[in-house]
């Protein structure tokens, strides 16, 4: 286990924050598909391949709210894993570096992915925006990525 830095730190607390918010979002969806929980109805979702919350439930949950976590554990413990180094495409890197860079394109894909389903946007999904963009930042400064290095 490698000492973390401020940047790495930080990278954790903005991990923690996304996978806690999506695993509660994720789950509230899960549990209620017509929206209810979060005072929102189907309707919304008639420019979406989607009937109701289920399956965007489920991929909140999954996508931002566990994986995140697993993440989290490889930044902070850096265990060694021949198959997730095999699919890192920056080999010299740590994968759990390699992979918050990714956590945090995939989040603004799903945030302007969401706004054009809906057709709207609202100060959440400008919040979600910046948190990943803030992810990538933080991941690519210079001081990060030297303490991921292999």
């Amino acid at each position: 286990m490698k000492k973390l830095n401020l940047n790495g730190n930080l990278l954790v607390i903005l991990l923690g924050f996304l996978s806690i918010g999506a695993i509660y979002g994720g789950l509230a969806l899960i549990l209620k598909t017509d929206g209810s929980f979060f005072k929102m109805t189907v309707d919304i979702l008639h420019n979406s391949p989607f009937k109701n919350f289920l399956i965007p439930g489920i991929i909140l949950l999954f996508t931002f709210g566990i994986i995140p976590i697993f993440i989290l554990y490889a930044i902070i413990k850096r265990p060694d894993s021949k198959f997730f180094q095999k699919i890192n495409l920056l080999y010299d890197y740590h994968f759990s570096w390699t992979f918050s860079v990714y956590i945090g394109f995939a989040l603004i894909i799903w945030i302007n992915v969401q706004t054009l389903f809906f057709n709207a946007v609202e100060i959440i999904h400008t919040i979600y925006s910046t948190l990943g963009i803030l992810i990538i930042c933080l991941a690519l400064l210079p001081k990060t990525r030297q303490s991921f290095k292999l």
